[in-house]
């Protein structure tokens, strides 16, 4: 099978649905597999705050405010815990607190308590001030929630509550930790969330870093001089920067996009992003020739489910689309080669 990357641009053009199909082929999945990155909880470390959350509520049959408050401060990972118990994300909890307790909860604030926690899950919490009045005011929240269990709702509707531990209020959370499932396995997974997207969403961009240190192994390994650009970095002549510029951005004679993406919408926009890039590359340049080359590595499932799309990317490109499978024939296949330096 002949990549595009091989093929000159009018076979691209006689015949894009077939070296569509050969990128579909080299496309492979990353998913099953996560960087864990810096606020990454393991088990142990959770099952060790629901134990002692289990003990100061007496297996949740009470909930001692006082004694919870000290508990989250002296064992910080007791808050993922009671969060996790919810079912809320961080900003959730913070808006349902300043509604309920009159206390402003920002995101800001929780986000930055859920981060630290998370990166150190046994470090007492320093509360005083404003950060205990929050404190406060996030444990009696939850208290109250636990209490209260589900509240009634139209049959058009379903609560956030309506789950197998909070929906009886304590009874229920009480009962699930009793009986033989393992309830803090339980919370655990809903921590991570829609199995780990919860965690996958904290580390997207660690996720794509795996294939831009991929690229740049490859240009290096070749002795290509390359600049890589920073998240949000303004470079003049693009109205967003790409992710590579070889040799620099004062003469760009080849541009590398890198893209992963699970899911097909992401990929779409994505798509369009490249297609862009294509259409800045002919801009003012004479004959229908290109001023830099556009390239695109790509990953995921999310490129391999709309066909139309992969041919706009072909055509944008030029048919100078690679993937994780083919990027060992990156630099042969492009103007890379010139800037080679090393055998």
């Amino acid at each position: 099978m002949k990549y595009p990357f091989e093929a000159s641009y009018a076979e691209i053009l006689a015949d894009p649905e077939e070296f569509v199909t050969a990128v579909f082929s080299s496309l492979a999945s990353e998913f099953l597999v996560l960087p864990k990155g810096d606020g990454f909880v393991d088990y142990p470390q959770f099952e060790a705050g629901y134990e002692a959350l289990k003990r100061v509520t007496m297996g949740f049959s009470v909930l001692p405010q006082k004694e919870l408050l000290q508990l989250v401060t002296t064992k910080p990972i007791c808050l993922i815990v009671l969060r996790s118990i919810l079912g809320f994300t961080p900003p959730e909890w913070a808006y349902l607190t300043s509604q309920r307790k009159g206390v402003a909860v920002n995101q800001s604030f929780v986000r930055t308590l859920d981060r630290k926690v998370r990166i150190q899950p046994l470090r007492p919490l320093r509360a005083d001030g404003v950060t205990k009045q929050r404190l406060v005011a996030l444990v009696e929240t939850a208290c109250d929630l636990m209490e209260e269990g589900c509240p009634a709702v139209n049959s058009h509707s379903i609560h956030r509550l309506h789950k197998a531990d909070t929906g009886g209020g304590l009874d229920t959370i009480r009962a699930l930790a009793v009986m033989g499932a393992p309830y803090a396995m339980l919370l655990y997974e809903r921590f991570l969330g829609r199995p780990f997207a919860g965690h996958r969403d904290s580390v997207s961009e660690l996720v794509g870093d795996n294939l831009e240190c991929a690229i740049e192994e490859v240009l290096t390994k070749h002795g290509i001089s390359y600049r890589k650009t920073k998240r949000a970095e303004r470079i003049p002549g693009f109205d967003q920067a790409p992710d590579f510029i070889v040799p620099d951005e004062f003469n760009p004679e080849v541009i590398i996009e890198a893209k992963i993406t699970e899911d097909d919408g992401t990929a779409r926009d994505k798509v369009t992003r490249i297609q862009h890039l294509g259409e800045l590359s002919m801009g003012g340049a004479a004959g229908g020739k290109q001023k830099y080359q556009v390239i695109a590595c790509i990953a995921g499932r999310g490129f391999g489910v709309r066909r139309e799309d992969m041919k706009k990317m072909l055509l944008a490109t030029r048919g100078k689309v690679f993937t994780l499978k083919t990027l060992d024939q990156l630099v042969e296949h492009s103007h890379l080669r010139k800037f080679k330096t090393k055998v």
